[in-house]
Formats: structure tokens, sequence, C-alpha cells
């Protein structure tokens, strides 16, 4: 094996592991197999069907934030790129996926209805910052029309954007409570990319009241 180059059976590498007691995972790592990585190459195949994926019961150690900056609030819509000070690795899957550079992670602060209900507050997502040129025209559906991570002088916010001129218009979803923003770009606003994936948490809210605000609901909640 040492000096033949000779690629072992599934079998060999699992009785070299026994006889020298050894993890087998370090022996398949050996040749280029990382059954920790699983969670990031399950995007390389992209099946048609719904179905149940026990894929990543393999991994074992992975890599996520361990330490986070101490100013992070949950009421405010953050960069999480900004806030992580230090990673880690631990045994979690599929959370490789935060160390790509080409995405830039955000949290949906809890007081931050702007894209309610479509985006609920406390919501992971991920933005592709090469997607920052705001695209305007005519969607199909609320669905399809794109979702920005807008950075402006008060913080960060998810948005529906449009850009006229030198203003920067984030516009809220229709049934969220908060006003359309009229910002100068780039001096007040700058687009950092387009949302391109989401993590959120269902069945915490409870049966809204007659004329009852959704932040009040959410307080309730």
């Amino acid at each position: 094996m040492e000096t033949k180059g000779i690629v072992p059976s599934i079998f060999r590498l699992y009785s070299l592991a026994v006889i020298y007691r050894r993890d087998v995972r370090d022996f398949l790592a050996w040749y280029g197999v990382d059954l920790n990585g699983i969670g990031t190459d399950l995007s390389l195949a992209e099946p048609p069907r719904s179905h149940r994926s026990d894929a990543v019961d393999a991994a074992t150690m992975i890599h996520v934030p361990i330490k986070l900056d101490p100013a992070f609030e949950t009421k405010r819509t953050a960069n999480l790129g900004r806030m992580i000070e230090q990673w880690g690795t631990v045994p979690l899957a599929y959370l490789s996926e935060f160390t790509k550079t080409e995405y830039t992670y955000g949290y949906v602060g809890t007081e931050d209805f702007t894209m309610y209900p479509i985006l609920l507050p406390g919501s992971f997502v991920q933005v592709d910052e090469k997607k920052n040129e705001v695209i305007n025209g005519v969607w199909r559906s609320e669905y399809e029309r794109p979702i920005y991570f807008v950075e402006t002088r008060e913080g960060y916010t998810c948005s529906w954007c449009a850009i006229k001129n030198d203003q920067l218009i984030l516009q809220p979803h229709p049934l969220s409570p908060a006003p359309v923003r009229i910002l100068h770009h780039p001096r007040e606003g700058e687009v950092v990319g387009q949302v391109v994936g989401m993590a959120m948490k269902l069945g915490d809210w409870r049966p809204c009241k007659l004329g009852q605000d959704t932040r009040e609901i959410a307080q309730l909640s």
C-alpha cells in the first residue's frame, strides 16, 4: 500500500482499522473519502422527489460557530458573518455550509417584521453576495420576487427592493406592519446580497384576535 499505490478494498481498510485500533474514518480520509463532509456533498445531487435522508448520520464532526460577538442582539437583524468570532469543531451535521466564503449568513431579529409572513422573525437566512444587484421586473407571485439582505445605518433587514435613480426603496410584505423605507443609495443603504435560503422555526404563533398587531402575537408566543 505504501510503495505501490494500491487502493485497498473496504474490507481490508476495516481489517487494518481493527488491527491498529484506529477509526476506519481515518483510513477512508487517506483516500479522499471524508464522511464528515457528506452534508456539503449532498448538494451535488438533486433528486426530483421528496424523500427521507439518513445520509448525514455518518458525519460525526463539523465546523460551527462557537463564539459570537458579545454585541449580538437577538431583537435586531444582523450579519452573522461579522458576529462570529471563532469557529470550532463539534459533532453536528449540515452546518459546515457556514464555512463557505461565497455566502453570508444573517439572522432576522425578533422585532423585524419586514417580510412577515414569508420570512418570520427569528429566522436564519443564507445570502449570496454575488447577487447584490437589485432586479427590477414583474413577478408572477410574491414567492418569485427576490428578497435582499440590506445593510442600513440602523442595522440590517431583509426586504423586497427597488432602485430608482439614487434611491433604494425597501418594500415590506403587504401583511407586514413595517412601513416602506426610501434610502439614499449607497450612502444610507446598501444591498449585501440576495436571500437564497432560509431556516425558520414554526409552531410558536398563537391565533390572532381581531385587530391585534402581529408584533403583539410574537410577544405572547
